[in-house]
């Protein structure tokens, strides 16, 4: 199926109820100024239970046709590097969170930190739901599916998430009072896996179904599911500012992390099945260049807000 010019990722990005997150990268003013509003960790709670959605209440009917009949077996293989990257990746995340929110110091950050993980607990269901009501896999029970739709991701998905991720929430879970660790646990999870690989995936998705007319009750959920994605970044760009200006340090953690993350991040855009194409191939009718650079404008954004711009 070839993809038609790109259209909707710039007004997704201008949503009210995405902006309402105050997440850097969705204010252009961050190109110029560190000195950019951000919510308070109350402000972020209150807004989450405004935000608040049902799995339950999507409607797969249209996405089993369009699955089953008009998309080509070609195109569903393609498309499952990038659904199986959120299946999975939420699935981790939400195990992952739990030493994040232990150590977070204030009794603020814990509170927003558990919203968090029923989010991300609530993400793992809706791709549950959409597998099974969809019939894209032939597992039916959810560690099942897990394990099948794990064959699509490459080295260096696990390299971050059960490598870098995992070995700072383990720090976490035996110090919780190592400040280091948090910090760098947040910058890898929030701004690297959250704020680049999740939000430009979840954009340039939803973008594609969009201009192609094709999975609509995945795109109505997955699109909740980028919002939620936007807060969890403003809680990370709020924390990690507070922590820069605290102490030069925790700057420095910050730094350390993004240069061991970015390669691995970098390699996980590149699915396994465009290994050998280089860098000469599309995904969802985006380049490589074009997926990066969308990925670094945001980065860059929030890190400016943060005080490393």
């Amino acid at each position: 199926m070839e993809a038609k010019p790109a259209t909707g990722t710039q007004s997704r990005t201008e949503r009210s109820d995405f902006r309402a997150t105050a997440d850097p990268a969705l204010n252009e003013a961050a190109d110029r100024t560190s000195e950019v509003k951000l919510l308070t960790y109350a402000e972020l709670y209150d807004l989450w239970e405004r935000q608040q959605w049902q799995t339950q209440e999507l409607d797969f009917s249209r996405d089993r046709e369009d699955w089953h009949q008009r998309i080509s077996p070609e195109e569903r293989f393609q498309r499952m590097y990038g659904l199986s990257s959120f299946f999975i990746g939420e699935q981790k995340v939400a195990e992952e969170l739990g030493p994040i929110m232990r150590a977070a110091p204030t009794e603020d950050q814990k509170i927003f930190l558990c919203t968090q993980i029923a989010d991300e607990a609530r993400h793992v269901r809706f791709f549950e739901r959409f597998y099974r009501e969809v019939g894209v896999l032939e597992s039916d029970r959810l560690s099942e599916m897990l394990a099948e739709t794990s064959a699509h991701l490459n080295e260096k998905f696990g390299a971050l998430f059960d490598g870098m991720l995992k070995e700072r929430t383990d720090r976490l879970s035996a110090e919780p009072e190592d400040a280091e660790a948090l910090v760098e646990a947040v910058t890898l999870y929030h701004m690297v896996i959250e704020g680049m690989l999740a939000l430009t995936g979840q954009h340039f998705i939803m973008d594609f179904n969009e201009r192609e007319g094709t999975l609509p009750g995945f795109v109505e959920g997955f699109s909740n599911v980028a919002r939620d994605e936007h807060r969890h970044v403003a809680f990370g760009s709020v924390f990690l500012r507070e922590k820069a200006r605290e102490d030069d340090r925790y700057k420095q953690a910050i730094q350390r992390t993004l240069e061991q993350a970015l390669p691995l991040a970098d390699g996980v855009l590149q699915p396994p099945w465009a290994e050998n194409a280089g860098e000469d191939f599309e995904l969802f009718g985006y380049s490589l260049e074009e997926t990066r650079q969308f990925a670094g404008t945001c980065l860059m954004r929030r890190l400016k807000v943060i005080g490393l711009g």
